[in-house]
């Protein structure tokens, strides 16, 4: 099964190539070869200066070094996500790509990192990546360190309702119903409470929190994001001019000066419960400008696999279990006490 379109989506997008760095950067730290380190200072220094010349063949050396044709079917699940975490934790779409970003978006540079997109377009491990959001395993996380709330499942439309009424109030990066306290799940797998433990767009590192099972009390209508197209379709069909709130931020990623779109999240919930956003979709969709009729768009703050839920429709499934991190960047143990 093939993950995406093909590996060179991936690279033709700015979290696919910072996804395909990560992996290299697990496998290559974990042989113990200090000379690494050299090269992630010269992608740092090459892009501050605007030189990357030698880079590509550098790190061309690096790539075949880390074995890509068997890493593919020897990576697991955790493998993935400790790889997919550092490009979602590094997306701040509120100021200019940094530098590791600006390297790997060069043609030659990018192209070395072919052989490891293609290992992420066809690992076994990943082929969860495009599914659909498992209604009979989501798990929404309370962070109980740092800025979490206690789960609410209800009352749903009146929040929207004030989201939307305050868009323009607030200053924001980020194309989620945020900050209303909708309620948003990742799914459950196997060793890890939720995928939302560890996948957080710009996360505040916390190291505890409650994941509580939920479930929809009827057959839920789930709009499905993909790819870039699902998304340019939902703001198309449901357009909301953000261009006051979000403009300042998002010149940033692109130079364009007219309008700026999200969907209406609260006309959505008229014909569908939830909008889930699978990994394959986040890959290949957030961070980029991207048309929507007239204006643009930009799908930001919203993490691989999160599923927002726009009506009354979920209900607690199971009991909470706390979990606590053990270490970067994505290895957390359950609470047995």
């Amino acid at each position: 099964m093939i993950l995406l379109a093909s590996a060179e989506s991936i690279l033709s997008t700015p979290r696919g190539r910072r996804l395909c760095w990560s992996l290299l950067d697990i496998v290559v730290s974990a042989q113990g070869d200090r000379a690494w380190a050299r090269v992630g200072y010269d992608v740092w220094t090459g892009a501050y200066q605007g030189d990357l010349r030698c880079l590509a063949s550098v790190l061309a050396a690096w790539v075949e070094a880390s074995n890509p044709a068997q890493l593919a079917d020897s990576a697991d699940e955790l493998l993935l996500l400790a790889a997919l975490a550092e490009p979602v934790d590094q997306a701040t779409y509120w100021q200019p790509p940094d530098e590791v970003d600006q390297a790997l978006a060069d043609v030659e540079v990018r192209g070395t990192l072919l052989p490891l997109a293609q290992v992420v377009s066809t690992a076994p491990a990943a082929q969860w990546w495009t599914s659909p959001a498992p209604l009979d395993r989501q798990q929404y996380v309370e962070w109980t360190d740092e800025h979490g709330a206690a789960i609410e499942v209800a009352g749903t439309a009146a929040k929207l309702a004030y989201w939307r009424a305050n868009r323009a109030q607030w200053a924001t990066w980020w194309s989620t119903p945020r900050p209303s306290s909708i309620p948003a799940t990742t799914r459950a797998l196997t060793g890890l409470g939720a995928v939302g433990l560890c996948l957080v767009e710009d996360g505040f590192g916390c190291e505890q929190a409650i994941c509580w099972p939920v479930a929809p009390s009827r057959p839920a209508r789930v709009y499905e994001i993909t790819a870039p197209q699902d998304w340019q379709n939902l703001v198309g069909r449901y357009p909301l001019d953000v261009t006051e709130a979000r403009g300042q931020s998002w010149r940033y990623l692109s130079d364009w000066g007219g309008t700026w779109l999200i969907p209406d999240f609260g006309a959505v919930a008229a014909d569908y419960d939830a909008i889930h956003l699978s990994v394959a979709g986040y890959v290949l969709t957030a961070g980029r400008a991207l048309p929507a009729e007239d204006a643009r768009t930009i799908l930001a703050g919203w993490d691989p696999d999160e599923t927002y839920w726009l009506t009354d429709v979920l209900e607690v499934s199971g009991q909470p279990q706390t979990w606590n991190r053990r270490r970067e960047p994505i290895e957390w143990e359950p609470d047995e006490a």
